[in-house]
């Protein structure tokens, strides 16, 4: 880990629920099984529909305790998981904190559901002022003294409804602002125009000798291969088809790892099949349509949460703190952005891309499963560690997707890190 690297500010909390319900204020929820449900309402509100029309909801909220963080926040990204029954939906809200009062005002970062058949999944552009502005899935601070973060999250059901949506878990990763400045990637695949993302100088190739080795090194998790490639073409509605799908091709890669991937009658709409279904599923089902693409970072997590995954989102300094997942039996996904050529094996350009972290080499040398390969066999390739954890850092901060079964344990965070 660089110096630089070692002293970035990050830090990821989380609350599960129903076990945190007391620490936070509630509106109309309760404990349920497995999370937070609907009470008596706390009100109702209108909704616009997925066909155009509205619908009355009411509605109750749990709005999780400030979250001091100890430094100078720039940005702050949510995750959760819950299920959502037809026709109901979630609303993820976020603002700054500083001391013992509220530093910004509330910031609206996703209405959420299942299902997209009834509710619209999506982000909401268009938010900004002087203290903060919402990039698609993160809470950019602008002028405002930010050195914490608080949640809100309401869950919606249809006026009279039974069923309602169930929250499990919420939670959000909040840095300080980057040595080198990381831009989020327009929407669509490793040709998607538009991103102003920063890259650095390539780095000087590492010391030669026998380097010591660490947790992680020389272990290979067993992650299947899926090339979004194959799907070049299919389902255009869904951020153009494979060819932009990285972020759920990598999501259905890990879930299908963990034996959690959609049953058979979960995707026997795709018509034609195609070469794999449920990655067209997981698309869909990952998509925001304000964003016009599938790489929502907290949409991606949420789609894992409803297959039974703990899932989140967070930032790691570097890939000595990915070793530790990896050595625990846990792949991440991580997003990065570069020119071909700037990682070697990595030969086109990308304003941002997802791809699995699977392991390391025995001297240290990351090995991923890249979906955007021309098939499957493709998907597997070893990188230089440097250069490949400059891209990474660079192009989004080292985010990473963590996945995995509520019943397998997350590795020790290390002193400086916090996940």
């Amino acid at each position: 880990m660089t110096d630089a690297a070692a002293r970035r500010d990050i830090a990821y909390q989380g609350f599960r629920l129903p076990g945190d319900l007391a620490d936070g204020e509630a509106a109309g929820v309760r404990a349920a099984a497995g999370g937070l449900a609907l009470a008596e309402p706390a009100g109702r509100r209108e909704h616009p529909l997925a066909d155009g029309s509205t619908a009355m909801y009411e509605w109750g909220s749990w709005t999780a305790p400030p979250v001091p963080v100890g430094f100078a926040v720039y940005e702050v990204v949510p995750s959760w998981t819950a299920d959502s029954p037809a026709g109901c939906w979630l609303r993820v809200e976020l603002r700054g904190w500083h001391d013992d009062r509220p530093a910004t005002g509330w910031y609206l970062l996703a209405d959420w559901a299942a299902d997209d058949a009834t509710v619209r999944r999506t982000s909401v552009p268009g938010q900004r002022d002087g203290d903060a502005r919402v990039d698609t899935d993160t809470l950019v601070v602008g002028d405002a003294t930010v050195t914490g973060w608080q949640a809100r999250v309401s869950l919606f059901r249809p006026v009279g409804a039974a069923a309602g949506p169930v929250l499990r878990s919420v939670g959000a990763v909040a840095s300080g602002r980057p040595v080198v400045a990381a831009a989020r990637p327009p929407a669509g695949g490793p040709d998607a125009p538009g991103s102003t993302v920063a890259h650095p100088a390539r780095p000087a190739p590492a010391p030669t000798g026998a380097p010591e080795r660490r947790p992680g090194w020389g272990t290979v998790l067993d992650v299947p291969r899926y090339s979004q490639r194959l799907h070049a073409g299919e389902h255009p509605q869904w951020g153009g088809g494979g060819d932009s799908w990285c972020s759920p091709t990598c999501t259905s890669m890990v879930l299908a790892f963990w034996g959690a991937a959609p049953a058979p009658e979960r995707y026997a709409w795709v018509r034609p099949p195609g070469p794999r279904p449920m990655v067209v599923h997981a698309a869909r089902h990952c998509y925001d349509h304000a964003y016009a693409g599938a790489g929502n970072w907290p949409f991606n997590t949420a789609y894992a949460g409803l297959h039974g995954m703990d899932a989140f989102v967070t930032r790691l300094r570097s890939l000595t703190e990915a070793e530790a997942f990896v050595a625990a039996g846990i792949p991440l996904i991580v997003s990065a952005a570069f020119r071909a050529g700037e990682v070697p094996g990595l030969d086109y350009d990308t304003r941002g891309h997802l791809m699995v972290l699977v392991g390391f080499t025995a001297t240290g040398d990351p090995v991923l499963n890249d979906p955007y390969a021309a098939d499957d066999e493709g998907v597997r390739r070893t990188v230089d560690r440097d250069r490949f954890e400059a891209v990474w850092q660079a192009g989004s901060g080292g985010v990473a997707y963590v996945v995995r079964p509520a019943g397998v344990p997350l590795p020790p965070a290390p002193a400086q890190a916090n996940w």
